[in-house]
């Protein structure tokens, strides 16, 4: 009987995906060392090019445990054989929680309110910047899963919630997504309108840099900043350089260009700035979810059947 192995490139705990595993499914990881037998593999963010896939040459199914590809040479892998899913349902929840959590930190300045009374500077009231979100309007790139959930929460707090994507079918009128209506505009207008402008976007060719110091110019005086997409979608000097002038008058992010930063990267030591290394995703029940709809499209590839998540059709 034929053996099948699937390759985790991360330590997990076996016991969490044995009920999805079959008699004929071995587990190896996260080492290199058994990737060459790999019938599947089980991936993070590691980028996977022509010459990580010749590690691999016995591998049918690459299933990400995320929703971005953007690590994966896609045609490669199609020539190749390999099918290519990923999971996009997996980190919704955490990820716009994550979202929320950094837009508030950064809205109510808790870096440098802390920073005050470590150095039991005094008059803290007088001192405080604090943004109150009630009435003003969050702007969200792109408006998919992770995004509606944000909308959800940012209505529920007395946001008015507007949203440019390019890939719905409609580009302009009012959405109602989970209980909430969102009018949908184009990017001029997301940009002169929103006070709060959160990143929901792919990293393609065309996203790449997205937001550059022209971007920036156009947006509205004093914007919130939030980026829990990719790290390059942004122009990291032309943010810093916009925090510097106020024209952005704070910043959160969960993903960097490089990640992680270098220690002595400015944009770590600016009280105005949140920066997490790529965890939105990564909470307890969020990492498990994602690893067991990865190993859930990945023994349906290995049956020979065609995952309902393939991205390289």
């Amino acid at each position: 009987m034929t053996r099948f192995v699937m390759h985790i490139d991360r330590p997990v705990d076996v016991n969490e995906i044995a009920d999805l595993l079959e008699d004929d499914v071995d587990v190896v990881g996260p080492g290199d060392a058994d990737l060459g037998r790999a019938h599947a593999a089980i991936v993070g963010g590691v980028r996977w090019n022509s010459a990580r896939f010749d590690l691999a040459p016995n591998l049918k199914v690459l299933a990400r445990t995320g929703i971005g590809v953007d690590a994966v040479d896609l045609e490669h892998a199609s020539s190749v054989g390999v099918q290519v899913t990923n999971t996009p349902e997996g980190p919704t929840v955490s990820t716009a929680e994550h979202t929320i959590a950094l837009l508030f930190s950064v809205a109510k300045a808790l870096p440098s309110t802390q920073n005050e009374l470590r150095q039991a500077a005094g008059d803290y009231t007088a001192r405080s910047v604090a943004t109150e979100l009630d009435g003003l309007t969050l702007g969200l790139v792109a408006f998919g899963r992770i995004a509606r959930r944000v909308a959800r929460i940012a209505s529920a707090v007395g946001m008015e919630v507007l949203a440019y994507d390019p890939y719905l079918e409609t580009d302009s009128g009012t959405v109602a997504a989970d209980g909430v209506n969102v009018e949908l505009v184009d990017f001029d207008q997301l940009l002169a309108r929103a006070d709060v402008l959160s990143l929901h976007c792919p990293l393609t060719e065309e996203s790449a840099r997205l937001f550059d110091a022209e971007t920036f110019a156009r947006c509205k005086q004093g914007l919130i900043f939030i980026n829990a997409a990719r790290g390059g979608l942004v122009d990291h000097d032309a943010l810093l350089a916009a925090l510097g002038s106020g024209q952005v008058k704070a910043a959160g992010l969960d993903v960097t260009d490089p990640e992680p930063l270098p220690s002595d990267h400015p944009l770590l030591h600016r009280l105005d700035v949140i920066v997490t290394p790529h965890v939105a995703s990564s909470t307890v029940v969020g990492r498990r979810r994602m690893l067991t709809m990865a190993v859930e499209q990945a023994m349906v590839a290995l049956r020979g059947g065609t995952p309902s998540h393939l991205v390289n059709v």
